[in-house]
């Protein structure tokens, strides 16, 4: 697919996976919006970006704060006219005990993770006309369905995001807005060449996963001839999900 004439905005975009995904869209020949609250990773994406003479450019931004999402969105029409694809990326992980877990920390995980989610969506909905190309692909996680101990806030945030996922779908029928998801499993965002073999090894595809893999995924959702998928979620995990694992 052509991307050189769409506007793609990504959260959390300045780092990690998001990063990954600006970047993939950028060489793409995309217009490319990373929104991040980390305002020096954020601006050494933009000038990494330009000096390979790509389109990206820095939006900084605090995802909890929702007229903060609607000045975005319209600053960003304001200069491009036209969002075409929105990447819910932006997440904050915490492992916290049950009973050390605050009000504040729920809401953070919950306001973030899943809320901004909602809101970005919206913003991006009224401004799309319903008869032209739109995608929207939320980055949830493997843990919407399984989970480690003392991770219930983060847990329940993804598991929000795959059934809102789908219920924008649904919503959205009969216009040319789809919505999906991709559920990343382990992927190694700073140490990669530090892995153990072990690491990969207890992969089925004998690899822990880069943003780069998400990335990929992200562009299969928004091409313009898969229409005919939404509501969907893509696992992109190595096999992990699909593994039985017993003590031995």
């Amino acid at each position: 697919m052509d991307y050189r004439d769409k506007v793609v905005v990504v959260t959390g975009g300045a780092n990690g996976i998001g990063k990954a995904i600006a970047w993939e869209y950028g060489h793409q020949g995309a217009t490319v919006i990373f929104c991040d609250n980390n305002e020096e990773a954020g601006t050494d994406l933009q000038q990494r970006m330009n000096e390979e003479n790509l389109k990206g450019y820095y939006y900084k931004i605090d995802l909890e704060a929702i007229q903060e999402i609607e000045k975005m969105i319209q600053y960003i029409l304001s200069k491009f006219q036209k969002v075409d694809i929105l990447v819910n990326n932006a997440g904050v992980f915490e492992s916290k005990a049950i009973c050390d877990v605050t009000v504040s920390d729920w809401d953070r995980i919950m306001n973030i993770n899943l809320r901004s989610m909602f809101f970005c969506s919206k913003e991006f909905i009224k401004f799309n006309p319903k008869t032209s190309y739109g995608r929207i692909v939320n980055i949830t996680s493997t843990r919407q369905k399984m989970s480690e101990g003392d991770t219930e806030a983060y847990a329940a945030s993804k598991g929000g995001v795959f059934s809102l996922t789908h219920a924008l779908a649904v919503s959205l029928s009969g216009t040319n807005i789809t919505v999906n998801s991709i559920s990343p499993g382990w992927i190694e965002t700073q140490n990669y060449d530090t892995l153990r073999n072990i690491d990969h090894q207890q992969h089925p595809a004998n690899r822990v996963g880069k943003p780069e893999d998400i990335a990929q995924a992200c562009l299969f959702f928004t091409d313009e001839k898969n229409d005919f998928i939404t509501g969907e979620n893509l696992v992109v995990d190595g096999g992990m999900t699909r593994k039985m694992i017993y003590e031995p």
